[in-house]
């Protein structure tokens, strides 16, 4: 008798605390809710605040005293009384002295307490609607929490709650307990350090007892307010432990519910490799990728009929993966379609001559008509080809092609040279070797050859040459100035740290008004080990980009502000030994304080750039501020009719510009005028004239832009000798105009010549 009064007792308390909880008030149709809104829709003025409690949490399995009866939970009105499936309850604490040693429920009562229910969730026998609470009709695959009330609803299915909702300083509760168990993760608790730890997957999230903070993981988050502990219940803000689990919800205030999605599926994909497969060669891996939300176990996978190992026939096929978990919920299918493409075939090669029988020095027009059947890139190799051949008798040409897997072919032809002479071979050299290749002349003679007279002009373009330290061996300036209106930049340094670094150029606007700077040309190379290859390089990108103007963009800066520019410098870092270069032009419309700096790849160049100390030159290469940076020379006389030359870079004939270096204020002499930007004009060129480009410093490896055509010095290799030309240009038949543009390349050698000789008459 006494054990029935204590329950009924026990009933009445909880009535009368679910009849305590508020009301959700906020006047709002179904809304989508984030992490941050959820709490709005609770009345605080009808809400008794719960107490904090700084108690240990009971165990979350209850106990129940030998000899003793536990009252059945009562059915809701309208449900059917039949035995309930019970939850999955707790892991047992470690540590926890009442926790059973190997999973079974003890039968003596541990010290003679009055026996309880157990506060895990209890479900009801059927799904039949509560009085006053709505079974939802949209119930699969979501747990629904019942505001103003204990009762949720698990994919269609009655549950109650240990505790109901609850409100505290404005922040919307709920157990901790009633969450997990309903998602069906796994949660135990250490009475030590007052956690409650929750598992999902590969994620650990812990939640402290009075603390705002919760850590998933390690990695620390702050809730909207702290977790408590309410008659033996460990309540937690809705929107952390949402977030945390990772659980979508809406709220609905006309129904009074919140409706929370939940994923429970496990998701299967996979990859195949390798990238490239072919019919009845290749052998096809396939790399899956399988998981469960709740982190259930996977315990099966299936695959569709049309996997395959090795595909027979070339075509597409749609292959599929699913897994099933330990609760028998298998994942959607993951789809991938596969290509299986012809085996490779070899390239074709052929080539084709002009005629099959030629004079001693007649040229040998040769065209090249292989081709591959996945229409790829070829290499081509040629064997004993020649623009002329000098001896009597048959010549065998072999053309060789070879494409991206390996797989070559070879195609010949015999020709017949007959005894009969056209041309000698350094007219054959002169008349046909093509633009960009390299013929042979007297490299002695080419000194005594007359300059060419011109008129020179200048455009103002403010050139700023930084290349000193060539190689960089710490963080810092490496050069800074102002200027307004065209600047050109001429940027070349090598990373000499054992960090990767990135070099960038940092425009700061110091007016009280906004300026903007204009990008007109840009050529940027590297980060390679050459020197000599990332100059010829970036000055090729600065003259396309003269000829198609894409590089041209705008960029305002506000009042005090900084920020890199010409960006494409700093897109990649620079590993030690690496070189970068980069030739620009710009405009601003107000002065700008340029700085080029170098920082380790990490770091904020702007953040970085007022404790950055400006580095030393390296009493070898040049830096400076150079005005005048174009340089028009205008050749009115006839040339070509004779043999002569243009020479550049001597500092005689061609004087270096001469400028300052801002950094300490001295005056700056720019040795083989690196930067400058030359346009050559010849208004008479005679018919049949050849332009050669010859160096007589060192090794020059760059290029020059003619009639609007770039053209290699040279194509392949570099010119090395005094005797090496690259081939530039060639008149036709009558006289014309010719227009050059011209800048030196960074890592190349000065001075250098431009050589004007007449042509062989054609025969």
């Amino acid at each position: 008798m006494n054990l029935k009064r204590t329950f009924l007792v026990a009933v009445l308390a909880v009535a009368q605390s679910v009849a305590a909880v508020p009301a959700f008030a906020a006047p709002v149709s179904t809304q989508t809710t984030t992490t941050e809104s959820v709490a709005s829709a609770v009345n605080s003025a009808a809400t008794e605040l719960q107490p904090e409690s700084t108690n240990p949490l009971p165990p979350l399995v209850t106990e129940t005293p030998a000899g003793t009866v536990t009252p059945t939970p009562t059915p809701v009105q309208g449900t059917t009384a039949e035995t309930p499936t019970p939850v999955p309850g707790a892991t047992p604490v470690p540590g926890d002295p009442n926790a059973p040693v190997d999973g079974t429920m003890p039968t003596a009562p541990v010290d003679g307490a009055v026996p309880t229910e157990d506060p895990a969730m209890t479900p009801f026998a059927q799904p039949t609607p509560t009085p006053g609470i709505a079974a939802p009709e949209d119930g699969a695959g979501k747990l629904i929490l019942m505001m103003n009330s204990n009762k949720m609803f698990r994919n269609g299915v009655p549950y109650t709650a240990n505790q109901p909702m609850a409100v505290k300083n404005g922040v919307s509760y709920v157990s901790i307990r009633a969450m997990v168990e309903m998602v069906g993760v796994a949660f135990t608790y250490d009475y030590k350090t007052k956690e409650v730890i929750v598992t999902k997957g590969t994620s650990i999230m812990r939640f402290k007892t009075d603390s705002k903070i919760y850590t998933v993981n390690g990695t620390k988050f702050t809730m909207k307010g702290p977790a408590y502990q309410f008659k033996g219940t460990f309540m937690i803000p809705l929107t952390s432990i949402t977030y945390a689990l990772n659980i979508p919800y809406t709220v609905d205030n006309v129904q009074k519910r919140v409706i929370l999605s939940l994923n429970t599926k496990p998701t299967a994909s996979f990859t195949v490799q390798p990238k490239e497969i072919y019919a009845g060669e290749t052998i096809v891996t396939y790399v899956t990728s399988s998981s469960s939300p709740n982190g259930t176990p996977i315990v099966e996978e299936r695959w569709s009929e049309n996997k395959q190992d090795i595909y027979e026939q070339p075509g597409f096929y749609t292959v599929t993966y699913s897994v099933r978990d330990a609760n028998n919920m298998w994942s959607d299918p993951y789809p991938v379609t596969i290509q299986v493409v012809q085996p490779n075939q070899p390239p074709v090669a052929q080539f084709t001559t002009d005629k099959d029988e030629y004079k001693m020095g007649e040229p040998v027009i040769l065209t090249d008509t292989s081709y591959d059947p996945e229409n790829e890139e070829l290499t081509t190799t040629w064997n004993n080809r020649a623009l002329a051949y000098f001896n009597p008798g048959p010549v065998n040409i072999q053309l060789t092609v070879t494409d991206k897997h390996g797989l070559s072919s070879t195609a010949e032809k015999t020709i017949n040279i007959t005894s009969e002479q056209l041309y000698t071979q350094d007219e054959v050299t002169k008349l046909f070797t093509p633009p960009g290749e390299i013929i042979s002349m007297d490299g002695g003679m080419i000194p005594g050859l007359p300059n060419l007279p011109y008129n020179l002009s200048s455009e103002n373009y403010l050139l700023i040459r930084s290349n000193s330290p060539e190689t960089v061996n710490t963080e810092g300036v490496l050069y800074r100035e102002n200027s307004v209106g065209n600047t050109r930049f001429l940027v070349h340094h090598m990373n000499n740290m054992a960090t990767r670094q990135k070099l960038y150029v940092i425009a700061t606007n110091n007016n009280l008004y906004p300026t903007t700077i204009t990008t007109q040309y840009l050529g940027v190379a590297g980060p390679v080990t050459s020197p000599e290859y990332t100059g010829k390089i970036s000055v090729e990108k600065y003259y396309n980009s003269m000829i198609t103007g894409l590089a041209q963009s705008q960029v305002t800066l506000q009042p005090g502000q900084s920020m890199p520019i010409l960006t494409d410098l700093s897109k990649i870092a620079m590993k030690p030994q690496d070189v970068m270069s980069l030739s620009a032009d710009l405009f601003s419309d107000l002065p700008v304080q340029y700085n080029v700096v170098m920082v380790e790849q990490s770091k904020d160049p702007v953040a970085e750039l007022p404790y950055l100390p400006i580095l030393e030159r390296d009493g070898v290469h040049n830096r400076g501020t150079y005005p005048d940076s174009t340089r028009i020379m205008n050749v009115t006389d006839l040339v070509g009719a004779t043999q002569s030359k243009l020479i550049l870079g001597d500092n005689k004939n061609d004087l270096n510009l001469d400028g300052i270096d801002p950094m300490n204020g001295t005056t700056a002499s720019n040795s083989g005028n690196f930067g400058v930007l030359y346009k050559i004009v010849l208004e008479r060129v005679a018919a049949n004239t050849l332009i050669t480009f010859n160096p007589r410093g060192g090794g020059y490896l760059g290029s020059v832009l003619v009639n609007g055509t770039i053209v290699n010095l040279p194509n392949k290799g570099q010119l090395n000798k005094s005797d090496m030309n690259a081939v530039v240009y060639r008149t036709g038949e009558f006289e014309g105009r010719v227009e050059m543009v011209f800048t030196v390349a960074s890592g190349s050698n000065l001075p250098v010549n431009f050589v004007f000789s007449p042509l062989p008459a054609k025969k």
